[in-house]
């Protein structure tokens, strides 16, 4: 708004208020006693510009966007904790510590005899992939094997900036309210471990309702936080009670994502001196950024397409590959349309 305000053109104007019988050629005195002046005042405007930015929640910075969403009672989401699977010889105590390679976890959950729930005690996202042997941090008597096997609620990253500004517009233009779709939505999207939810009301029959949701890392969710939401929104010792987060006489079913394999061919020309043996991590590894770039998009739309056109052109990119054709998904040489609550992942790869 200001940006018309620079140095030069405020001292401009100042010395055009001053009389031509006056010497205003720079180091005459009427400069030097104007010049510091306008450079204060153009400082003055930037200042001015950057506070009209901050005073709008489509160009705050993350401090001031805080501020902003803070009087709609909202706070950007802080980061989680990953829960996974220990499975032990014996039975341990709930507090036991462990360490399975740079991350500590702690016992929080008897399962089954031998199987607990560790919480680890690092947040974020990081250590999602983390499995294999643990390590107890003190001595347990009797204990001879233990090892991380499963990931059962993904932990979350702080909520970035962007996400955080896009879910503060969304609560001025839809309005939350006693169970309707947007009161779903946002609720089962706080839940630790859900990366999105679709809800489908009165799908079988009159006060029932379906959620489908996918988590964090935007893959099938886990029996344990399905039963997660599920005790959350409608637990099912009482279902359409209302002993949850879903009104009285709501019977909340909550599914996961279905996982489709996707396999794929392609005809592809490759440059001299490489082949597919050379570049098969590379070209597997765009096929799951694309898959995931799509399965980040599940929620928002009715159905994922896998296109022929998006594989082909983020194939040419891979170093060494100078043509790509004939491609086929499932044997089909045509876009895949999944089903509304699929998600694709990759199953064979031949080029």
């Amino acid at each position: 708004m200001y940006e018309a305000n620079t140095y030069d053109a405020i001292l401009e104007r100042m010395l055009e208020q001053i009389p031509d019988s006056i010497d205003k050629r720079e180091g005459s005195i009427i400069f030097d006693a104007l010049a510091p002046v306008a450079v204060e005042l153009a400082q003055a405007y930037i200042e001015m510009d950057a506070i009209l930015n901050e005073a709008f929640a489509d160009t705050a910075s993350r401090e001031y966007l805080i501020k902003r969403a803070a009087e709609r009672g909202l706070v950007p989401s802080a980061a989680t904790y990953t829960v996974a699977k220990g499975e032990f010889n014996i039975d341990i105590a709930v507090g036991d510590r462990f360490s399975c390679k740079d991350y500590n976890y702690t016992a929080s959950e008897k399962i089954s005899t031998g199987i607990w729930k560790l919480i680890c005690e690092t947040p974020g996202s990081t250590p999602n992939g983390n499995l294999g042997m643990l390590i107890p941090i003190d001595y347990i008597d009797g204990l001879t094997t233990a090892a991380l096997t499963e990931i059962l609620i993904p932990g979350e990253d702080e909520e970035e900036t962007e996400d955080f500004r896009s879910r503060y517009f969304a609560t001025l233009s839809t309005k939350s309210f006693g169970g309707n779709k947007a009161d779903y939505t946002e609720k089962v999207n706080a839940v630790s471990g859900v990366g999105g939810v679709k809800v489908y009301p009165v799908w079988n029959g009159g006060g029932t309702v379906k959620l489908v949701i996918i988590n964090s890392d935007y893959g099938k969710a886990t029996t344990t936080l399905i039963d997660t939401v599920q005790t959350m929104v409608d637990p099912t010792i009482n279902k359409g009670g209302g002993d949850g987060l879903a009104p009285i006489g709501h019977i909340v079913t909550v599914e996961t994502v279905t996982e489709i394999k996707v396999n794929l061919a392609f005809n592809i020309t490759y440059q001299e001196g490489y082949s597919f043996h050379e570049v098969e991590s590379y070209i597997t590894g765009v096929i799951d950024n694309y898959f995931l770039e799509l399965c980040k998009t599940w929620d928002d739309n009715d159905s994922l397409i896998i296109r022929i056109s998006q594989l082909e052109s983020r194939l040419l990119n891979v170093t060494g590959v100078v043509d790509v054709t004939g491609t086929t998904i499932n044997g089909e040489a045509s876009n895949l349309v999944l089903t509304a609550d699929a998600i694709p992942v990759r199953g064979t790869v031949i080029g």
